[in-house]
């Protein structure tokens, strides 16, 4: 993926157009970096939320599956016999921080979920020293993955012997037939290799897409070629940033391939990061518990946002909409 910077020039007349002299772009990029550290302080100083459906949430370290996170409803006896879905999901930059999209995550969970992120704590209240990433091979690329798609089904392998464990919190609660995959940049990428497991019932994309081939692939330690999408046998929706969002050409181009599976996409001009670190994860969260409860619950008021006459994601004055093969 390559991040186009902007010209000088461009810099220039913005700067004049705000009635002050022109900045360059080393300043424009040396204020970016300050903004998103203060967002990272905001980010980390800010305390978990219980998300906004019926069953308040809270993020839970198992003793049997210590290096993953698991976001689930704080009561299960509140969910009164109603089978809990599972969503299994791939952090950005294949990170091992499993709280980097907590909020998003624990929306999730509020509306009877268990979601399941590898990794630690390592970012919010209570975060853990992050260990120091490798060193990046070569230059332009990015340092090495911390996890791998294999860590998304293990924490699907988990829930599931969970749900027939006798005497365990989750024993009977889960419903195997209502599983998704998602993930963020690297993570979405993560969620699309694991796609074809017979297990999955749906997938989705946030802010990624598989690589152009004859690009060069920064990722380093794990990749994903275009030929696999052939692999995918469930529907799938893509949640992009718009033009600004680096993903947002592979994303769109993985829709135009993908012909032999329903696949929906979804922009919302926010850029590569989403809306995750909004409360309950913003309008992304919003968008993406409505897909799972169509998608994983036959809900069919949630199906409304994304088919039908006036569906609406296609009325939407934020969102630009497409879909195809529902």
């Amino acid at each position: 993926m390559k991040i186009a910077s902007l010209h000088p020039a461009v810099l220039a007349l913005a700067a004049v157009l705000a009635g002050c002299a022109p900045i360059t772009e080393a300043a424009f990029e040396a204020d970016q970096a300050a903004v998103s550290e203060a967002s990272d302080a905001a980010f980390a100083a800010a305390p978990d939320l219980p998300g906004s459906g019926p069953y308040p949430a809270m993020r839970d370290v198992r003793p049997d599956l210590p290096d993953h996170i698991v976001y689930r409803p704080g009561d299960l006896d509140a969910l009164a016999g109603r089978p809990l879905g599972v969503v299994l999901w791939g952090n950005g930059g294949c990170s091992a921080d499993a709280t980097s999209a907590r909020f998003h995550l624990l929306e999730i969970a509020s509306h009877g979920y268990v979601a399941i992120a590898p990794g630690k704590a390592y970012s919010g209240p209570g975060a853990l020293p992050e260990p120091p990433r490798e060193a990046p091979p070569s230059e332009g690329a990015f340092p090495p993955v911390q996890t791998l798609p294999a860590d998304l089904l293990s924490g699907l392998d988990w829930i599931l012997a969970e749900n027939e464990r006798a005497g365990g919190p989750f024993q009977g609660r889960i419903d195997p037939a209502k599983v998704a995959v998602a993930g963020h940049s690297c993570g979405g990428l993560q969620a699309l290799s694991v796609a074809a497991d017979p297990r999955i019932a749906t997938a989705i994309v946030h802010n990624s897409g598989v690589l152009d081939p004859d690009a060069f692939n920064p990722i380093t330690g794990f990749s994903v070629a275009k030929e696999e999408l052939r692999n995918i046998h469930l529907p799938v929706l893509y949640i992009l940033g718009g033009e600004s969002d680096v993903a947002y050409p592979n994303g769109m181009d993985d829709f135009e391939r993908i012909d032999h599976v329903p696949v929906a996409v979804a922009s919302l001009d926010v850029g590569h990061g989403g809306t995750f670190r909004e409360p309950n994860g913003g309008r992304v969260g919003t968008v993406t518990v409505q897909w799972l409860e169509w998608q994983l619950r036959g809900d069919e008021e949630a199906s409304r946002w994304f088919i039908g006459e006036n569906c609406g994601l296609c009325d939407s004055a934020e969102w630009t909409y497409d879909a195809k093969g529902f």
